[in-house]
């Protein structure tokens, strides 16, 4: 599958936070906080589920797309899922796949 790697979460802290140094400490030691410089994605956003299929479809669609475009594909995609913790049902799911440009 396409989703045989380690998963990771990240999630955006409040711009109050300013530096690294100034967000809380995670208590639970694989959590780590570091800043993410500026990068530039193409992305298409989709509903319903994200399966194996259909992410891998949107991925390629994607790429051909940016490349059509002029853009270099300089990385691995990124899966968003952008659903609340419970169960949602799938007309109603949020997600996106990113792919890293220049």
């Amino acid at each position: 599958t396409i989703f045989n790697k380690m998963v990771t979460m990240q999630f955006t802290l409040p711009a109050s936070y300013g530096k690294v140094e100034d967000a809380p400490k995670p208590i639970d030691e694989r959590v780590v906080i570091r800043e993410e410089g500026e990068k530039k994605y193409g992305v298409v956003t989709f509903g319903g589920a994200a399966s194996d299929e259909v992410v891998k479809e949107k991925v390629e669609k994607l790429k051909l797309s940016l490349e059509k475009d002029g853009f270099k594909v300089v990385g691995d995609f990124v899966l968003g899922r952008y659903n609340p913790p419970r169960i949602t049902i799938p007309m109603f799911r949020t997600n996106e796949v990113k792919i890293p440009v220049e």
